[in-house]
């Protein structure tokens, strides 16, 4: 999926400096410059997906997932760059707005690069769903952002064909394109920071292990606060399961790995490590 990314990315770029170059339109190059950010960024996300599938090894023993996070965190800081560069030649050509040239044409590629990123998007965000993987979804994301903008860009300049005096028109559509990409940038930096920090899982998935464990709790058998975080796709959950003191050793491991079962079951790819504490000490373990 990331080599298609990259290759879609080769694609649309060609097109959309095509598409500039004949018909001069800075919001068409606004356009552009964005793919140049897109086939970066699939770039990244195919290196840093080959990263995080790397096993664990003695320098990494918790694997390398956390690979994913850099790459989507680097890629909402392309566009927030794209989005200045953007703003920076939309501003000048504002006040010195310039008549456009055979914008038809430039339309009709505009376009069809559009519809190879909406399809290519589709596909990344069906295989992201499946796998879990924040790096296709923020390329996905970053696709589709891509779509609306030239869907923006190609519907204000078809204004402008049909009123080819309002010449002011091209530049500003393009400040509006760099304010999206803004946007976008700055919702694909949130996810990664807050992976980078060990953010918590979601409510609803800690709940999900909560209930998985309660029908196999026994009577004067405990479940503490748990510990979760996620690294790429994988989640990381601990916490201690306070047991009687007349159970003994072996009984509480089994209980123990019984439990781990039932909630590795409820989501997927879940590490679970429960650490085995006296009942009589859970003020010790909460």
């Amino acid at each position: 999926m990331a080599l298609l990314s990259v290759a879609t990315a080769l694609v649309t770029l060609g097109l959309k400096f095509w598409s500039w170059h004949i018909s001069g339109s800075v919001s068409l190059l606004s356009d552009a410059i964005e793919s140049f950010v897109n086939l970066a960024a699939a770039l990244l996300a195919f290196t840093m997906l080959t990263i995080a599938a790397k096993p664990a090894d003695d320098d990494h023993p918790f694997g390398h997932d956390k690979a994913e996070y850099f790459s989507s965190a680097a890629e909402g800081l392309l566009i927030l760059v794209a989005a200045v560069g953007i703003a920076l030649t939309a501003w000048d050509k504002l006040f010195a707005p310039e008549p456009l040239d055979a914008l038809s044409w430039g339309l009709v590629i505009a376009g069809f690069a559009a519809v190879l990123n909406g399809l290519t998007a589709w596909k990344l965000f069906a295989v992201a769903r499946e796998e879990d993987s924040l790096t296709l979804r923020a390329d996905a994301e970053h696709l589709l952002s891509d779509v609306w903008t030239s869907i923006a860009v190609i519907g204000g300049l078809m204004t402008l064909w049909l009123w080819p005096s309002q010449t002011w028109l091209d530049p500003v559509i393009a400040l509006a394109v760099s304010l999206h990409l803004v946007r976008t940038g700055l919702k694909l930096l949130a996810p990664s920071l807050a992976g980078l920090m060990d953010e918590a899982l979601p409510a609803v998935e800690v709940n999900a292990l909560r209930e998985a464990a309660r029908p196999l709790l026994p009577k004067q058998v405990e479940l503490s606060v748990l510990r979760t975080r996620k690294s790429g796709h994988r989640r990381f959950v601990d916490g201690n399961l306070l047991v009687p003191g007349s159970l003994s050793v072996a009984e509480a491991h089994a209980l123990c790995d019984e439990i781990e079962e039932a909630m590795k079951s409820t989501l997927s790819a879940c590490d679970i490590t429960l650490h085995v504490a006296p009942l009589a000490e859970r003020d010790r373990h909460r």
